[in-house]
């Protein structure tokens, strides 16, 4: 037995280890006022910071769960330590000599449990970074280079191998005085069926650390195509000191530049970590053998200082798969953090090691300088699957989308989306998706539309023969198909006048299906231009009709009279067609409004100015026939 420590030594690391720094290495603080720290709790989750730090005093205090001590009670707090332990593991940090009375001046002591975890992984790193200059590291070192990681890159990250034979690790530790049930518990070693035997073999590592950079466990990559274990990946089971919802690969050298930046990027991989740090963005973590979650969003939370105002969190992901089902996932929670979450896909579906590769450092900045918004990234991607440059899509787009955007808690948020999707979908009534989507996070269904008054029924639709396997009658009397009737009495009785210029109108320019399907009856009876006119061109185009109902409607356009009186038949004519066509410019003007909306002038520059030079050009010849229309009308 080492003895007691000495209350003098225990004074001096109280002295020496500055609360403020040891704090730091877990919460980000910033001034309060009076000499005070503050930041958000490791102990309990909150959203505004209530711990508080004063360093002239050495103590901390959270006005939220209560918690408060000076360094070591922090430290025993935070490391889940004993007494002994933390003032030894900040000792150690503070390069303090221990003396045990009782036990003499010595360094030679029982760190107990942790604290000899901690030492046995530091030794295992020292000797996994040693293997990896050896002969048979050679795939190793070849893996790492092809990727553009050179000798100093591995060294920032601890690179190692796990060398061939089944104890090598084992009994280096061993040989360095730690107990072999030491190592089990640490997950270094693990029970063969001759014996004790190494967890990793002939594998890349990657030593993964705390906050306070300690090693707790490692990420092992295989390298070798018979290796005997399929998996690509193998992580260190779970320890006493490696709790792998809670760690993130390069947290260690990243936790400054995220707190000084308030932002952190969290991609999949441990390259990616690398090439992220290397190409300029030091803010990139990554889980390590498990999904990123809740206990990591905490982590870095309170690294951000995060009060709903400050900091973000951008996800990059290698492909749209991983970065939706991420995304989607967002509105399961509790969105607690996603008012600063982002979401990065590289393109062509590279990752950010291969990014860096093919197209260099800035690329891999460029990606993260590109970042989306999560709630934006998750909507448009779920309306790709609908078809938007039609009016049926856009409908059913926002029938799946509208309960989609309620489930977003944020209300102004929720509305500010609502107003977007109306955006994105190219629907042009903004306030009704607004209003659809309130109704629908209120918990009440979205009001159906008021039913269509009857119109009286026109007396001679009743005497006239209706086919139920034709196109249902159009009420001669609604407004908005009012230049389509025109057009085809016009036609109809007038086809001297109509000539050419009716011929020329496309199917589309005639959206009520009896009054299309008439219209076509008329294209394959020769068209207005003919030459036949009176009762012969008007059998002609009956005769082309199928139904009974088309062939009782040629003969009511061959006879309603024309809204205009006989001299000024033939301006009318040209007018009513050139309406009509002006009309069905509108709704290709709307389409391309709708498809320009769905387009980024920054993503797709040559698609932008192409549609938005197509705008420009119909919408001029939309205004010309609107004022020849005008003129004859």
């Amino acid at each position: 037995m080492a003895g007691r420590i000495r209350e003098s030594d225990i004074a001096l690391v109280r002295d020496r280890s500055r609360i403020d720094d040891v704090v730091g290495d877990h919460v980000s603080l910033r001034r309060a006022g009076g000499g005070a720290l503050k930041g958000l709790c490791p102990f309990h989750d909150e959203k505004s910071p209530s711990f508080n730090v004063r360093p002239t005093h050495g103590t901390f205090h959270c006005f939220g769960c209560g918690e408060g001590g000076d360094v070591i009670a922090f430290v025993m707090k935070i490391e889940h330590l004993g007494f002994v332990e933390a003032v030894e593991r900040l000792a150690d940090r503070a390069g303090i000599q221990l003396t045990y009375e009782g036990g003499g001046a010595t360094i030679q002591r029982d760190r107990g449990t942790r604290s000899r975890l901690l030492e046995a992984h530091r030794a295992a790193a020292e000797f996994y970074a040693e293997q990896l200059a050896s002969p048979d590291a050679m795939p190793a070192r070849e893996f790492l280079a092809q990727r553009g990681f050179d000798e100093a890159a591995a060294r920032t990250f601890g690179c190692g191998f796990a060398p061939a034979g089944w104890d090598r690790l084992t009994k280096h530790l061993l040989g360095r005085g730690f107990e072999l049930t030491e190592l089990i518990k640490a997950q270094l070693t693990k029970e063969g069926r001759q014996g004790p035997i190494d967890r990793f073999h002939r594998r890349l590592l990657w030593p993964i650390r705390d906050l306070g950079g300690d090693v707790v466990g490692f990420g092992a990559r295989r390298i070798f195509d018979d290796d005997q274990i399929q998996a690509k990946y193998l992580n260190t089971s779970e320890s006493p000191i490696y709790k792998k919802s809670q760690v993130l690969f390069g947290l260690d050298l990243a936790k400054r530049e995220i707190a000084k930046r308030r932002q952190a990027v969290v991609v999949e991989g441990y390259t990616d970590v690398m090439a992220m740090h290397l190409a300029g963005v030091p803010t990139a973590v990554a889980s390590c053998g498990t999904a990123f979650g809740a206990d990591h969003m905490n982590v870095l939370r309170r690294l951000l200082i995060d009060d709903s105002l400050n900091g973000e969190v951008i996800f990059t992901f290698d492909g749209d798969s991983a970065g939706q089902k991420a995304a989607l996932k967002a509105f399961e929670g509790e969105q607690q953090f996603t008012a600063q979450t982002y979401i990065a896909i590289a393109p062509d579906g590279m990752d950010p090691c291969e990014l860096r590769q093919a197209k260099g450092d800035v690329a891999v900045r460029d990606l993260v300088a590109r970042r989306t918004p999560l709630f934006e990234f998750a909507i448009r991607t779920r309306l790709k699957d609908y078809d938007l440059d039609s009016v049926d899509g856009r409908v059913e787009a926002l029938k799946a989308m509208v309960p989609f955007v309620a489930q977003i808690k944020d209300r102004a948020k929720r509305d500010g989306y609502a107003t977007r999707l109306a955006w994105w979908v190219g629907w042009d009534d903004e306030a009704a998706v607004v209003r659809r989507v309130r109704e629908t996070a209120n918990g009440r269904a979205p009001a159906p539309a008021a039913p269509a008054r009857r119109r009286p029924v026109d007396p001679n639709q009743g005497a006239l023969p209706v086919d139920v396997g034709g196109p249902a009658r159009p009420d001669p009397r609604d407004p908005a198909l009012w230049a389509q009737r025109e057009a085809l009495k016009s036609a109809l009785q007038l086809p001297e006048m109509a000539g050419p210029y009716y011929d020329a109108l496309p199917d589309e320019a005639f959206t009520n299906p009896a009054y299309q399907a008439l219209h076509r009856a008329v294209r394959e009876a020769g068209g207005a231009s003919a030459g036949l006119s009176g009762p012969a061109f008007v059998e002609a185009v009956s005769q082309a009709c199928g139904p009974p109902v088309l062939k009782s409607l040629v003969t009511e356009l061959s006879v309603e009279p024309l809204q205009v009186k006989a001299g000024d038949q033939y301006p009318y004519v040209q007018s009513v067609l050139k309406r009509l066509q002006q009309i069905h410019l509108s709704g290709q003007i709307a389409e391309l409004k709708s498809r320009l909306k769905r387009v980024s002038p920054l993503e797709d520059p040559d698609e932008y100015r192409a549609l938005f030079g197509d705008l420009v050009a119909l919408e001029a010849y939309h205004k010309e026939l609107g004022q020849q229309a005008i003129g004859g009308l």
